[in-house]
């Protein structure tokens, strides 16, 4: 396919032939119409979408199927987080399973944005023109989109959010129950300790342990529909944990709630997976050797601690980012802190007086009262234009940190941008 180095005059007029021709398509549709109409202009192997307007089916892809069928949200999310709108990237990143030429456009005609990646074909370029017009077609496109949902009858779109997190969180649980129960065999297996026939027969116990734990937790669930009293749900999740860790060198710390107030079943459950899959990423750390669980419920809500003593330093294999999206979800407001050699501190808060509201929230005379103070250092440099590599150089944090605190400033500031939270930060600054 030939290479779109030159814009020809008539692009202008062909892009507004594409956005007339995408607009009526239905939205499950639009990735393969897209593709099929760039085709000749941007030549690619495959395309990609994730969309976050839509709760059903964010993630759309068209094209070669040995990529389109491969391409995970996990893989187009780093975009949505690193993008920014207006300013497409051109760049080899990991996409479809192994790296390849891409042109990612972010778009913030939604609230939490959209992103399109073209995965280019191997050789061809794309001018910078065309890059721009193409950026003003997915404008265009997210924001097409985006009033058609939410026009959506307001019951049924309720009901497709909800149906989507409850399946978000199922498939959450499940993979970290299956993660904790696979630790917890490797564990005894490695165990140079231990002989092999006591070995072998620890590890049948832990299995036949977690086959009924998977059993009776559905029936578990549906007895404490409505209400849970808050020791009985921290005991449960410290039973899980001490079986995780049984049989490694970590010491495990465990403070429970110092009463046993009625909680939400859905915020004692989502405390308890938040808190397993949080230390199950703390695992992933080298030279974690304590680790403390901590819960304290009072009228503000639900507060989960979880504190290491390993690196103190955010890398991308502790998936701390996909956690806190899931909580987010579900109503929780996650706080990091990493100190490098000393370790990490996240903090999991539940509202359990006020339910939350979907979308974006008025902000208060204090915008910046949810805030820690990380998260201001943070967004004063923001403010003052610097980058996330600048920022981490100044606060002596990796950039993974950085990025993680951005994400929870943008979420706590209820707003999109980067843009928006320096304005935000300015505007209250001189009032």
């Amino acid at each position: 396919m030939p290479s779109s180095g030159v814009m020809p005059s008539s692009q202008p007029a062909a892009l507004l032939s594409i956005a007339a021709r995408l607009l009526p398509v239905k939205p499950p549709e639009m990735i393969n119409e897209l593709s099929e109409a760039l085709g000749k202009l941007i030549p690619h192997r495959a395309v990609a979408q994730l969309s976050t307007q839509c709760a059903m089916s964010p993630v759309g892809a068209a094209g070669d199927p040995a990529i389109a069928k491969v391409i995970t949200g996990a893989e187009l999310a780093p975009f949505l987080g690193s993008v920014v709108a207006g300013q497409p990237w051109v760049g080899d990143a990991p996409i479809g399973g192994s790296d390849h030429p891409v042109l990612a456009i972010a778009s913030d005609h939604t609230p939490r944005g959209s992103v399109l990646v073209f995965v280019l074909t191997p050789g061809s370029t794309v001018s910078a023109e065309l890059i721009e017009l193409v950026q003003a077609l997915w404008d265009v496109v997210t924001a097409h989109f985006y009033r058609l949902t939410m026009e959506i009858e307001p019951s049924a779109l309720q009901q497709s959010r909800a149906v989507a997190i409850a399946k978000a969180g199922i498939a959450a649980e499940l993979s970290e129950a299956h993660t904790a129960t696979l630790a917890s065999l490797l564990g005894v297996l490695r165990n140079r300790q231990l002989e092999d026939v006591p070995a072998r027969a620890m590890a049948v116990e832990l299995a036949l342990n977690a086959l009924v734990e998977l059993r009776t937790e559905s029936q578990r669930d549906r007895s404490d529909a409505g209400e849970e009293p808050a020791r009985r749900a921290f005991q449960r999740l410290a039973d899980s944990l001490r079986t995780l860790l049984r049989h490694t060198s970590i010491e495990l710390e465990l403070d429970a709630p110092g009463n046993d107030r009625l909680l939400p079943a859905e915020v004692a459950h989502s405390a308890r997976a938040a808190g397993r899959a949080v230390v199950l990423a703390m695992l992933r750390q080298d030279g974690v050797r304590r680790i403390r669980v901590g819960w304290r419920d009072d009228a503000g809500g639900l507060q989960v601690s979880l504190r290491d003593d390993g690196p103190g330093i955010l890398t991308d294999d502790l998936d701390l980012g996909q956690i806190a999206e899931r909580l987010r979800a579900q109503g929780g407001r996650v706080d990091v802190d990493a100190v490098p050699g000393w370790g990490l501190t996240i903090r999991i808060t539940f509202k359990t007086t006020t339910p939350p509201t979907l979308g974006r929230t008025t902000t208060t005379a204090e915008p910046f009262a949810a805030l820690g103070s990380r998260e201001l250092e943070v967004l004063e440099r923001l403010a003052q234009g610097h980058r996330n590599r600048t920022i981490a150089d100044h606060l002596h944090i990796s950039e993974s940190t950085v990025k993680f605190h951005v994400a929870n400033i943008l979420t706590k500031l209820s707003v999109t941008t980067r843009t928006e939270a320096a304005a935000l930060y300015h505007a209250t600054a001189t009032a």
